[in-house]
C-alpha cells in the first residue's frame, strides 16, 4: 500500500468532559478542598485558564452560585406550561372570551412589570 493512514477519532464530548475535570479538580486544589498532587499552588494557579465554554452558565453549583427560581428555564416551561392548559380549558368551557380575558390579564401584568423595571432604572440614576 502506498498510503497508510492510521485514523483518528477525536470525541469532542469526552475532551469536554476531561477539560471540566481537570478544571474542577484545580479549583478544589487551590481552594484547599483536595490534597495537591504533587504541585504547589502556584503552579495551579499559574495553569488555570478558563474555558469560553461553560463560562456562561449562571447557575452552576460547582461555582457556588445559586440561580433564582424565575429565572430558571424550568420554571418558566412551567409557567408557559400552566398558561397553555388554562387556555384550552378556558376556551372549552367559556369559548374565546375566556382567551381574551387572558390577554387582557397578561398585558397588564406586562404592563406592570415594564413600568417597575422603568421606575427602578430611574431611581438608579
Amino acid at each position: 500500500m502506498r498510503f497508510d493512514i492510521k485514523p483518528r477519532y477525536y470525541d469532542p464530548v469526552k475532551e469536554e468532559i476531561d477539560q471540566r475535570t481537570e478544571k474542577i479538580k484545580r479549583e478544589l486544589q487551590a481552594d484547599g478542598v483536595l490534597p495537591m498532587g504533587g504541585e504547589d499552588g502556584d503552579e495551579i494557579r499559574r495553569n488555570y485558564s478558563s474555558s469560553i465554554r461553560g463560562a456562561f452558565t449562571a447557575g452552576s453549583q460547582i461555582k457556588g452560585r445559586q440561580s433564582s427560581p424565575i429565572n430558571s428555564a424550568g420554571m418558566i416551561r412551567l409557567v408557559i406550561f400552566v398558561v397553555l392548559i388554562a387556555a384550552l380549558f378556558g376556551y372549552v368551557y367559556y369559548g374565546p372570551d375566556a382567551i381574551y380575558a387572558m390577554l387582557y390579564i397578561a398585558g397588564g401584568i406586562a404592563l406592570v412589570v415594564f413600568f417597575i423595571r422603568l421606575r427602578s432604572n430611574q431611581k438608579r440614576r
